[in-house]
């Protein structure tokens, strides 16, 4: 029976987290709220899917009113840089975390690796390591230099501005899939075919939300992460 109510809790919040990431697609893509970086629509996107309907109202309330067309109909909106650029690098390295558990997860059910003898360890490795990968094609893809130098651009970015905050995540996420495992004792809180595995995640990336936020923080006061027009943050 617990097993029962636990799976039909893990279904909802994973349809929460689906359907929240939908409402920002539609926000963004059909009614035209279009980020100031294109790779944010995205970002935002993602979040949706860990933190549910609060990545909704962060979306609502810090995001949309830097689209274009929420300033074309009301204006600069009043907001601080300072708050705006820290959620923007927590949204960035969270997604990074959520698509490189995805990348990983499929990694190691297709080709069954183990370390130590356990998945758990194997996810690990790989989900840490999808989201390194994930971070570097982010940044590739948004630079403005060609060939070798825009692979080294992307590396040193990843490692200057994103580096800490991922790690920041991905060790909230662990440690919480290690106590998870440990007091559930249940197939499905390792098997990424079972709600109740994505519905761990989810609690897992939330609580690397929080976790990151001081780095994060640190990070843009010392002007390291950028703001969404790609300039450094200004200090209040």
């Amino acid at each position: 029976m617990q097993l029962t109510l636990l799976e039909l809790l893990s279904w909802i919040a994973v349809g929460v987290g689906l359907a929240s990431s939908a409402l920002i697609v539609v926000d963004t893509r059909v009614l035209g709220y279009r980020q100031p970086i294109k790779v944010l629509d995205l970002v935002w996107a993602v979040t949706g899917v860990y933190l549910g309907p609060a990545g909704v109202a962060a979306y609502r309330r810090w995001a949309r009113p830097q689209s274009r067309r929420w300033q074309q109909r009301h204006g600069r909106p009043r907001t601080r840089p300072r708050q705006i650029a820290i959620l923007t690098g927590l949204c960035h390295c969270g997604a990074h975390c959520v698509l490189g558990v995805i990348l990983g997860e499929l990694v190691v059910s297709f080709s069954g690796v183990r370390v130590g003898g356990e998945t758990l360890w194997a996810n690990y490795v790989s989900d840490y390591s999808g989201a390194l990968v994930v971070g570097v094609t982010f940044r590739y893809f948004t630079s403005v230099r060609r060939g070798r130098r825009r692979l080294r651009d992307a590396v040193v970015n990843v490692a200057k501005a994103d580096l800490l905050g991922v790690t920041a995540f991905e060790i909230a996420l662990f440690i919480w899939l290690a106590i998870a495992h440990h007091f559930s004792g249940s197939e499905p809180a390792t098997d990424p075919s079972s709600p109740v595995f994505w519905f761990f995640i989810q609690i897992g990336l939330a609580a690397g939300f929080v976790v990151a936020w001081p780095g994060i923080a640190w990070l843009v006061r010392r002007g390291v992460k950028m703001m969404p027009d790609h300039g450094p943050s200004p200090a209040r």
